[in-house]
């Protein structure tokens, strides 16, 4: 199979360079610093490491690896590549700057694509010769354990470019799911704002702590939210499906969705947030807790592997 660039050794570098040598590519990570690449391929075996423990490989954690080959050649890193991803700051100068080397970099018929969770596309890939083939390709931290990533093409991007990337994701055993047409922050972030907003409102207003919010998110809607989405949950709350649904609960929701303002995220507000969350996890503490976040998705993972895909009843 054609090899793939990563572009960008931070974290979400790293963690795509995990999908695709996972799926069987040869992965050229780029990174523009020996440092950052060095602590990339030690993150890396660490958390094939972890991954292996908890049953989400099927191959060796060193068969994995080696598959990987750090660089700090861009130029060597796009050569004879299908696809780039690329993951460094979200700038629109940054963008820019590196999708125009890119398009001057890979093979002509090779899918650039973005990392970006808020930029479309057509902010930074307007001037290029190669416009066609660009794209968002935004990804779900950690991606190599969160399998959504958000294709979203910007307005002169090529149907072939969409439909190769789609597939692209696919066969890497991620879950790609086509955004019709650009908009800021695309689904996830959208949807995943909307219940920020309600919990920063719910708790500057008084109505709950920051534990007890999370709480009703871990062990009430996430658990259903985990394998099914929101349209599937409520088709399945009413004895009649989504129309029932609406008909008993929808004016209930409008009335309540009328009362929910838009929340400023004022220094005070995130204050009060921060000494909460500091009471509860020191500072020292978040790298080694995220460690364990990350090891309860593996586990997550692996139990959904196990199971029907559920499109059948």
């Amino acid at each position: 199979m054609p090899s793939v660039a990563v572009v960008g050794a931070g974290l979400i570098g790293r963690a795509w360079a995990i999908v695709f040598a996972r799926a069987g590519r040869q992965v050229r990570l780029y990174g523009t610093r020996s440092a950052t690449l060095d602590a990339a391929v030690r993150s890396i075996a660490d958390t094939l490491h972890d991954m292996d423990a908890t049953g989400l490989l099927d191959e060796t954690p060193g068969a994995i690896a080696a598959r990987i080959a750090p660089t700090d050649s861009l130029a060597g890193a796009c050569t004879g590549v299908a696809l780039v991803q690329e993951n460094i700051p979200e700038t629109v100068p940054a963008k820019q700057a590196i999708f125009e080397q890119l398009d001057a970099l890979a093979p002509p018929d090779a899918v650039l694509a973005s990392s970006t969770s808020w930029i479309p596309a057509s902010r930074f890939t307007a001037a290029l010769a190669g416009r066609h083939r660009c794209l968002v390709a935004h990804p779900t931290n950690p991606p190599n354990l969160v399998p959504l990533v958000e294709v979203c093409p910007a307005p002169w991007t090529a149907q072939d470019a969409v439909s190769r990337a789609m597939d692209l994701y696919a066969r890497a055993g991620q879950e790609p799911v086509l955004v019709r047409r650009e908009i800021d922050g695309f689904l996830l972030n959208r949807i995943q704002g909307a219940v920020l907003n309600e919990v920063l409102n719910l708790f500057e207003q008084g109505y709950a702590s920051t534990a007890d919010l999370d709480k009703v998110m871990k062990h009430g809607l996430g658990l259903r939210w985990s394998f099914m989405g929101p349209f599937e949950t409520i088709d399945l709350n009413a004895p009649a499906g989504v129309a029932d649904y609406a008909q008993r609960y929808g004016h209930t929701y409008a009335a309540v969705g009328a009362s929910q303002g838009p929340n400023a995220w004022s220094p005070q507000l995130v204050a009060g947030i921060e000494a909460e969350r500091r009471r509860v996890l020191g500072a020292d503490q978040l790298a080694q807790r995220a460690r364990w976040r990350d090891v309860r998705l593996m586990a997550l993972r692996a139990h959904q592997r196990r199971q029907p895909d559920g499109s059948e009843p």
